[in-house]
């Protein structure tokens, strides 16, 4: 991954209430930064007022620490803890110590309690601190917990410092995709529109650019013999990458990560040339979504996965169903999958080479050729994209939006895409979610979510929902079990 994706520099700073053993905070501090073995930076200054509060957050700003380790020792001083929160500029985690290390007299903390006077202080002053699902352990507990954060605090740290560029307003028929940016604002996304033209003009800048030649043998070689079916195609697509990659360091501005979300049809392929599916693929490898149609949502949803997995992202349609003949040849009796369990992702080209089948390759658009090209001809500016089944593994597929009320919502749902070929075209893969189709029905058409979701090639479950929490998401949903019905399931059926 580039510098588009935040490297967390993680600090611990402990805290005591001055009615316990100070030394009780120090020794337990010591030991967590043991259990981690490097990469955590301990601060000296153990916070027993609102003084030390402030020498201690000088402290880790001064080591340029980004995300911080709230540890109580012992019950703890609850306004200068949280006051912690207020000062520093980043996400901060509050984790508490378990008993035992020591007698029940002079050796016992309370931190058990101070949490939850810890957690009452938080909301009294609407201060966001990130608590574990359960906050109090032992060094080694609490080092487990520490290495939940880090990915949590890199999808934070990324989103409140991500602008969001754009090209073009979404196309006629692609309204799904359209959002209110209001939710952008409310969680720090910045966000700067512009015409499609901006980026023609652009474009036509980057002509003859010196860097091209050695993007195309990037290219090639990424592409391989077999998958680079129209070099004489690399140098516009080289042209067009470097014009992307230049305009999200000339447009940053006061932010630090970029994400695009572009309008791909129908004038773009005609008025540059070619499709712009296999750049976009290989930004998204870099830590750069790009999402189609415009879609706003679907490139900060990449981008937080990006952020999460630290790896290779991208953006699908749920598209098609799985046909039965299919489903029984390939997948009935081979797991335990339904039918209905099942479906078919896919767009268009966008997904990074690194994350499908080998027989990948370069080639053109099926439905915009129909569309844009005359009827029978060879495919000509509707080459570009990148095409082939995606590869089995597991996925999470979720999304973050922001309703027509303007409240922003969510899902995640774990699963893995089969190894199943799919006899079709585009990028595409056969994916299986558990009980998908009740959270299809009860979910994504309950609560009007558009077709495009954004795929992480893992199970990253876990730390989605605590971003999203995070965030200030309260509707984040999920694939419910057979046994926990939705609000809207007819329990007659």
């Amino acid at each position: 991954m580039n510098n588009n994706i935040p490297k967390v520099k993680l600090g611990i700073i402990a805290v005591s209430r001055d009615c316990f053993p100070i030394d009780l905070s120090i020794r337990r501090r010591e030991a967590i930064v043991k259990a981690v073995d490097g990469g955590i930076y301990e601060c000296p200054v153990t916070v027993e007022n609102e003084l030390d509060m402030l020498d201690a957050v000088n402290d880790v700003k001064l080591e340029e620490c980004n995300a911080l380790v709230v540890f109580l020792g012992n019950f703890g001083p609850e306004t200068p803890e949280t006051l912690i929160a207020e000062k520093f500029d980043g996400p901060v985690m509050f984790v508490a110590a378990a008993e035992g290390d020591g007698d029940l007299i002079n050796g016992r903390g309370d931190a058990y309690c101070g949490m939850l006077n810890c957690s009452y202080n938080l909301a009294m002053r609407h201060l966001e601190g990130y608590i574990p699902s359960y906050p109090v352990g032992t060094a080694d507990d609490i080092a487990k917990m520490i290495a939940d954060f880090i990915p949590i605090a890199r999808a934070v740290i990324g989103v409140r410092n991500l602008k969001i560029i754009t090209f073009g307003p979404r196309p006629q028929d692609f309204f799904a995709c359209n959002a209110p940016i209001k939710g952008l604002y409310e969680i720090g996304v910045e966000i700067e529109e512009n015409s499609e033209l901006d980026l023609l003009v652009s474009y036509k800048a980057h002509e003859n650019d010196e860097r091209i030649p050695a993007v195309c043998e990037d290219m090639a070689n990424e592409l391989g013999a077999t998958g680079n079916n129209y070099p004489e195609m690399l140098p516009r697509m080289a042209q067009f990458e470097l014009t992307l990659l230049d305009w999200a360091e000339e447009h940053k501005g006061a932010r630090k990560y970029i994400a695009f979300a572009d309008k791909c049809w129908p004038a773009f392929p005609e008025q540059f040339g070619f499709e712009p599916c296999y750049v976009n693929s290989r930004l998204a490898s870099l830590g750069i979504p790009v999402s189609c149609e415009v879609d706003i949502y679907g490139a900060l949803s990449e981008y937080i996965g990006a952020c999460i997995s630290a790896d290779a992202v991208t953006l699908l349609d749920i598209n098609n169903s799985v046909p039965a003949s299919l489903y029984n040849e390939k997948i009935k009796g081979v797991t335990d999958y339904e039918l209905t369990d099942t479906f078919m992702a896919f767009h268009c080209g966008n997904t990074p080479s690194c994350k499908m089948c080998a027989n990948r390759a370069v080639k053109y658009q099926l439905i915009q050729h129909r569309l844009l090209e005359p009827e029978g001809s060879e495919p000509d500016f509707t080459r570009g994209t990148l095409e082939g089944d995606i590869a089995a593994g597991e996925i999470t597929f979720y999304r973050l939006q922001c309703d027509s009320e303007g409240n922003l919502r969510s899902y995640i749902a774990q699963g893995e895409i089969l190894d199943v070929p799919t006899g079709s075209f585009g990028g595409i893969g056969v994916f299986a979610i558990p009980e998908m189709g009740r959270f299809y029905r009860h979910v994504l058409i309950e609560k009007h979510f558009p077709h495009h979701g954004a795929v992480a090639f893992g199970h990253f479950g876990k730390a989605l929902y605590e971003v999203f929490r995070f965030l200030g998401v309260k509707d984040i949903a999920y694939n419910q079990p057979k046994a926990l019905p939705y609000p809207t399931e007819n329990p007659f059926e």
